[in-house]
């Protein structure tokens, strides 16, 4: 789920700073190919990252203020990159900590030690 996030926060980012600083020039120039094919690729990978970026904030029981932000971060330009390192940090810090908490094995052993080799 976080790499699908990554990605997604990456591509929706890359694609609005194109638009916004390539693509919005060029049509003032008189040339909106750029706005047309950018524009129509960034509002519909947005939604996917929408749906992506929802999914992960819930995983991480992220607060409901902070999931805004996060979804409204894909109309920023460099915005999804930054929510993108925060929730990839927040996911690392709660990885570690649930591992801390269960152990490095997972299953039904309660000594705490590795289970033996059949």
């Amino acid at each position: 789920m976080l790499t699908r996030y990554r990605v997604m926060a990456y591509l929706t980012a890359v694609l609005l700073i194109v638009l916004v600083f390539v693509g919005i020039p060029l049509q003032v120039e008189g040339h909106p190919g750029v706005v047309n094919i950018f524009g129509t690729l960034h509002g519909f990978l947005y939604l996917v990252y929408l749906v992506v970026a929802f999914e992960l904030t819930r995983k991480l029981h992220i607060p409901m203020g902070r999931t805004l932000l996060v979804l409204l971060a894909g109309t920023v330009p460099f915005g999804a990159i930054i929510a993108e390192r925060k929730l990839t940090s927040e996911y690392s810090r709660q990885t570690r900590a649930a591992r801390a908490v269960t152990g490095p094995y997972t299953g039904t052993e309660t000594s705490g030690t590795a289970p033996e080799q059949a």
